[in-house]
């Protein structure tokens, strides 16, 4: 109870009652998360000197390509230099083909009987490397799939890339244990043997009750 002469403390108003929220709204079905720099660029455009930008960056690109070329060593050295070998043939492969079709060479066999005007000169005995290599690919698929049976050469495998040696004991250093890596056969009535014990360890993965045998004088596929 309060002093005597004093009043109590005026109350506090009564707080309103809270608004319901808004359920959240789920956006990755109305727009896709994640591309803000393509919403960017949307709003408010790009930079008016960006293709020049883009293409001194593209110029300098390969002066970064020659500095790590002689920075790298070891391992990296080796996995850029497979990369840089494999994006080379890939353009070699691509200019090859925009230059076959104007690709021009002499034709040795093709004589032309009598004499040959003045204006035909330039053209004497020329046949194009397009046509010659597009009919050359074509007799190589028609011969290819005429009398080819669907395996048409079985190439042995060795040893080192069938089998994984995995090392077994205390100190790991047992190592007659061998884990098949390739598709293996195996029958209906397979039962593993027991882990210890287990020498060629076939994966669950990789085993197959059905094996598709070609027969090569019969020309034809077995499903065993």
């Amino acid at each position: 109870a309060p002093a005597r002469g004093r009043l109590p403390p005026p109350r506090a108003p009564p707080r309103p009652a809270a608004a319901p929220r808004p359920p959240l709204r789920v956006t990755s079905a109305t727009m896709p998360q994640h591309e803000h720099m393509e919403r960017h660029r949307k709003r408010h455009g790009v930079r008016r000197d960006k293709e020049e930008r883009d293409r001194k960056r593209e110029a300098r690109s390969v002066h970064l390509l020659s500095k790590n070329a002689r920075r790298f060593h070891g391992l990296r050295a080796k996995l850029f230099n497979q990369k840089r070998f494999k994006e080379k043939a890939a353009l070699r492969k691509t200019l090859n083909m925009h230059n076959e079709g104007s690709n021009k060479h002499k034709n040795e066999d093709e004589v032309p009987a009598g004499a040959v005007p003045a204006y035909l000169l330039d053209r004497e005995g020329v046949s194009r490397a397009k046509v010659l290599s597009n009919s050359v690919k074509q007799k190589r698929k028609e011969k290819a799939g005429k009398w080819e049976v669907p395996i048409p050469k079985v190439k042995p495998v060795a040893d080192d890339e069938m089998f994984k040696i995995l090392r077994s004991g205390k100190r790991k250093n047992k190592a007659w244990k061998r884990m098949i890596t390739k598709a293996t056969f195996v029958g209906e009535g397979f039962t593993r043997a027991a882990p210890k014990y287990e020498r060629f360890i076939r994966p669950q993965a990789l085993r197959y009750k059905h094996a598709h045998v070609t027969h090569p004088e019969l020309k034809t596929t077995f499903c065993l």
